[in-house]
């Protein structure tokens, strides 16, 4: 402020007055100000002023790392604060976040001092608000009473994609699960399962691997399940990545998709359109998932009543790699 001051001729209690919207200042003197600080670059220290206001105007979207699903989540949570009034803060500790509990290590360094509230996604605990309104995305262990969540139908999506299969003359139907231990993965796995039971159609538990939700963990039980003595038609993987990376370990074992083998992924984020070929899958609206929780934390920041839970729906998208089967 002193360098404002000295630039605008004016005392540094007058810049004050300027940034904290405070009366006593002629407009002249006012528009003067300004056009230093603009021409100065400066902003307030979002520490200090939440000392002084309690509140920063900040929401925090804090996610354990940076991949394309929460990457999607985050433009749609930016398409949303414009008229908000708020700024947008997105946040990761890196590798940390694979911990349990990190949610709580992030809110404890951020709430209170440099957000008013958060937007945690895929949280591994949903009851860590440490004093700030919170909402979860996609939390590990499912909707909570406590704390408002945001998720996609994860069981209809899983049925869609196993009946799309079907519906192509797919009988051995594998599946590349996600991680264990989310609930989104346990849903995805149910909607499967049930679907093929609906169509009168035995799952060989040798077709059911753990896929892990990543590239990396995915590519050696989708190479198991392609290279045994009885192998899929068809495969059904919990997500994109994963999808995509069976897809690449089916090119390397000699079979071509969708000619020998047809695969359908769950996300849609962008990277599934641009793979070889472009992949099939279940679109889970991302974006608008990560609008919807902005809203809602504005309106808890707001003490307007929200919804506990929203369930968003999820549609087929078909690309190139399915096919009837010959």
């Amino acid at each position: 402020m002193a360098d404002v001051a000295r630039q605008a001729g004016v005392s540094v209690a007058t810049v004050s007055k300027v940034v904290n919207g405070r009366y006593g200042v002629a407009q002249s003197t006012l528009d003067r100000v300004q056009q230093v600080i603009s021409d100065l670059g400066y902003e307030a220290s979002l520490g200090a002023s939440s000392l002084r206001s309690h509140r920063t105007n900040v929401i925090g979207i804090l996610v354990a790392e940076f991949e394309p699903f929460s990457t999607e989540l985050l433009k749609g949570a930016s398409s949303a604060i414009g008229a908000t009034g708020y700024e947008l803060l997105a946040y990761s500790g890196g590798a940390r976040g694979a911990e349990v509990g990190w949610e709580r290590r992030y809110l404890s360094r951020l709430g209170g001092t440099l957000i008013d509230g958060a937007i945690i996604v895929t949280p591994t605990v949903v009851d860590a608000a440490n004093g700030i309104p919170v909402v979860a995305i996609d939390p590990h262990t499912g909707p909570s009473g406590s704390t408002p969540t945001v998720d996609a139908d994860n069981f209809a999506g899983a049925v869609m994609a196993t009946e799309h299969l079907i519906a192509l003359g797919h009988r051995r139907i594998g599946h590349v699960g996600g991680r264990p231990d989310l609930e989104s993965a346990r849903l995805r796995e149910a909607g499967y399962r049930s679907a093929m039971a609906a169509a009168g159609l035995p799952v060989d538990e040798s077709l059911v691997v753990n896929g892990g939700y990543r590239a990396e963990t995915a590519g050696q039980p989708a190479r198991a399940m392609l290279t045994g003595p009885d192998r899929p038609t068809a495969v059904f993987a919990a997500n994109d990545l994963s999808a995509i990376r069976t897809v690449e370990v089916a090119h390397e074992v000699g079979l071509r998709v969708p000619e020998d083998l047809s695969v359908i992924g769950f996300d849609n984020v962008p990277e599934s359109a641009l793979c070889d070929p472009p992949l099939t899958t279940i679109s889970q609206p991302l974006r608008d998932i990560g609008a919807q929780a902005l809203r809602l934390l504005v309106d808890l920041l707001n003490e307007r009543e929200v919804p506990t839970h929203l369930r968003l729906p999820t549609s087929l998208v078909e690309r190139g790699s399915t096919r009837r089967l010959a």
